[in-house]
């Protein structure tokens, strides 16, 4: 243990320029996270008389059209540097903050969610998923997990901050206000000056061989891959079923006769849980490779998810928020790694947009057709169960996808 904290603290010391700065994109991507926005839900639908489906669905499509443009948007990190990226990234995604403020409609306050789903979930995290991945070869799922628990600290401190700005000013405006603030103020300069300085990987960064490599496949040649699509296919469930939840957070809330705070209090016990299993997860990546831990890494979210359609007392609440983080750990920080892994490293900004728009595109779907469900009267409780069953099948697709990305390299 002395050993591993000391190794930790040296890569950290080491390395500080580079983590701090994907740890603040992800950290700053929370203004356009679906928890940060949910948190606002029943204001934004009482200003604009929404129900549950109408919400959701302008949502979906805001969501949607950001997962269309995130491709093309994403290629602008293979083509420059990416402090210019996060250049205008920043300053867009501050500006949606305001507008939602100040939209005067259902159409503008569309737009505006497409904004800040497109330059919040979408290009924050693809800044910062996409350098470090570059930046890190050895170290690559070390680094992941110390970079992705900046999501983690904006769940855990955010919506509770909210509430209680909201709580303390009487007017939800103010929070999203002093999340523009920040952005232009200490986001943007305190990045830019973090990333300024590009890193050298270095392939003995800790004294043993780099992890696996695959050759550079083109966008076009993963887009024709059977297997991209398998890992799809399970790597989509934690975005889709954590965001309903999220979304939903204040019908889930007033169904089961929760407080709004004791939701909010719950967000911290996911934090710290993401946090320790991405530590996890990121040595484990590093010793095994992220496909040897591929067809495990469903299961605290099928346990997460059971645990949130069963458990109707409050203490479900944490339940589900605790193996939640068990799950965010390890996809989070085992997606930063998968990709180099299977398709290299050349084309990763163009490669890593088409990935992270079909998560985006799932959390999209998510809010959109729950809400749908629930005006129809199929409670979210009852949809639960059946994101749970999914979970399982979508293991057997990521079993068979490793499989198939090993035989493809002892091939090669």
């Amino acid at each position: 243990m002395r050993r591993f904290l000391q190794e930790n603290s040296e890569f950290i010391r080491d390395n500080a320029r580079w983590l701090a700065a994907g740890f603040l994109l992800m950290l700053f991507s929370s203004f356009g996270q679906t928890f940060f926005i949910g948190v606002s839900g029943n204001d934004l639908r009482a200003t604009y008389h929404l129900s549950g489906g109408g919400f959701g669905a302008l949502y979906m499509t805001a969501t949607l059209s950001s997962a269309a443009t995130l491709p093309f948007l994403g290629r602008a990190l293979d083509l420059m540097p990416g402090w210019k990226v996060a250049r205008f990234a920043i300053p867009i995604l501050s500006l949606a903050c305001v507008l939602i403020t100040l939209a005067p409609n259902v159409v503008a306050l569309g737009v505006t969610l497409y904004l800040l789903r497109l330059f919040g979930q979408g290009m924050m995290t693809e800044i910062a998923l996409t350098e470090t991945g570059r930046w890190f070869t050895a170290n690559r799922g070390r680094a992941m997990s110390i970079i992705t628990p900046g999501v983690s600290a904006g769940t855990g401190v955010l919506p509770v901050l909210v509430v209680l700005i909201d709580a303390a000013s009487g007017n939800w405006h103010v929070a999203w206000l002093a999340a523009a603030a920040v952005l232009m103020l200490v986001a943007l300069p305190l990045i830019l000056w973090l990333m300024r300085v590009e890193r050298v990987p270095r392939l003995l960064d800790t004294g043993k061989p780099a992890p696996a490599t695959a050759r550079d496949w083109t966008r076009a040649e993963v887009l024709r891959d059977p297997v991209f699509y398998l890992l799809l296919a399970g790597l989509v469930a934690p975005p889709f079923i954590g965001t309903t939840v999220f979304f939903f957070q204040g019908y889930l809330t007033a169904l089961r006769g929760y407080s709004e705070l004791a939701f909010a209090a719950a967000f911290p016990v996911m934090s710290v849980t993401t946090v320790a299993f991405g530590f996890l997860c990121g040595g484990l990546v590093d010793r095994f490779g992220a496909l040897r831990l591929l067809p495990f890494v469903l299961i605290p979210m099928t346990l997460a998810t059971l645990a949130a359609a069963l458990i109707a007392q409050v203490w479900g609440v944490y339940v589900f928020m605790l193996l939640l983080g068990v799950s965010n750990g390890f996809t989070s920080t085992l997606l930063g790694a998968l990709w180099p892994e299977v398709y290299g490293v050349k084309n990763l900004g163009g490669i890593r947009a088409i990935v992270v728009a079909a998560m985006v595109l799932a959390t999209a779907l998510g809010p959109g057709l729950s809400g749908q469900l629930i005006d129809l009267g199929i409670g979210l409780p009852a949809q639960l169960l059946w994101m749970a069953g999914w979970c399982v099948l979508a293991s057997a697709a990521l079993a068979v996808a490793a499989r198939a990305v090993r035989r493809r390299a002892a091939r090669s």
